[in-house]
């Protein structure tokens, strides 16, 4: 399993200070949170660290950006964004703690703060890991889609910046920005699609972040086939995979329609051929499985990777 060393330090002790200061009589909520700090910026939202008063630790902050926080369908997909990851507790995930309404009315949640290297980062640097090392963090990804698929819900945004290894071993899929959750009656309403539309819009806002999105994205995604199914996530996690094993991604290219086309027609390369390092073949095999432009051709659900990366390679 991969480790690291913790990043931050101030908060690794406890002093009586802290856990035995008084709380007041009258809590206001709105005043709960201090001392913030932006940790990043995406094209919708805001993530800052931020002080809990009530109860003495850092967490994280997640609200939308000033100008979008008179956007309906954003703030429904903030609202929606939230009650998942509330609702999706597992140990690949990341806790929930809040949702609520700052003093001027808007909405945010907060949740663990986790520091720790994305996939994204570890890949850069992936001749300092052994491959059963990397697969464990492929494998615990897997078990977060398996038991999220359980509960209906469909990630949509799998990629290697997306998961997060922690100081202690913590293997966590984040951001459920682009998930999908579906009607009980499985007929979706004019809200719905405006926000699906929405999600695709995201997705195509600007040649550098489609690039960066599309080498993930299943065929079915970018075509956004309104019968997309849980195989989706498994090609995305498949993607994930063959960057893992070879260093690169399935499909390359600086021309966007190029990469749409690649993903929707060909299939890449075996990653036998691609790897510097030989490879097992049942795990390429695997991956090729993955990647099958059929949905019905890929591996039936998450459960069944899980078993595959167990098989003992």
């Amino acid at each position: 399993m991969l480790e690291f060393q913790q990043q931050d330090t101030s908060e690794a002790r406890l002093f009586i200070e802290d856990t035995d200061a008084t709380l007041p009589e009258t809590l206001n909520p709105k005043t709960r949170y201090a001392f913030f700090s932006t940790i990043a910026t995406g094209g919708k939202s805001l993530i800052k660290s931020c002080r809990d008063l009530h109860l003495r630790r850092t967490v994280c902050y997640k609200t939308l950006r000033p100008e979008l926080k008179d956007n309906l369908i954003e703030n429904k997909r903030l609202l929606r964004e939230a009650r998942i990851s509330a609702l999706l507790q597992h140990p690949n995930t990341v806790p929930t703690y809040e949702l609520g309404r700052d003093a001027r009315g808007n909405l945010y949640f907060t949740m663990k703060l986790i520091h720790g290297y994305t996939l994204r980062e570890v890949l850069n640097y992936r001749e300092r890991y052994d491959l059963s090392q990397l697969m464990d963090v492929i494998m615990q990804v897997a078990r977060a889609l398996a038991y999220a698929h359980s509960r209906g819900v469909l990630h949509r945004d799998i990629k290697p910046d997306n998961i997060l290894i922690g100081p202690y071993g913590e293997i966590l899929l984040l951001d459920w920005g682009l998930a999908k959750v579906w009607h009980k009656d499985a007929a979706l309403s004019e809200d719905e699609q405006a926000i699906d539309e929405a999600d695709a819009e995201q997705g195509m806002t600007g040649q550098g972040k489609l690039q960066g999105t599309v080498m993930y994205m299943s065929p079915e995604q970018i075509d956004r086939d309104p019968g997309i199914s849980f195989q989706s996530d498994i090609y995305s996690l498949g993607a994930v995979l063959y960057e893992t094993l070879t260093g690169t991604t399935p499909f390359q290219g600086e021309i966007v329609q190029t990469l749409l086309q690649q993903v929707r027609d060909e299939l890449p390369a075996d990653p036998r051929t691609v790897s510097k390092a030989r490879l097992p073949d049942n795990l390429a095999e695997l991956c090729m499985r993955c990647l099958q432009k059929d949905a019905q051709n890929r591996p039936r659900s998450a459960d069944e990777l899980v078993r595959s990366l167990q098989s003992g390679w």
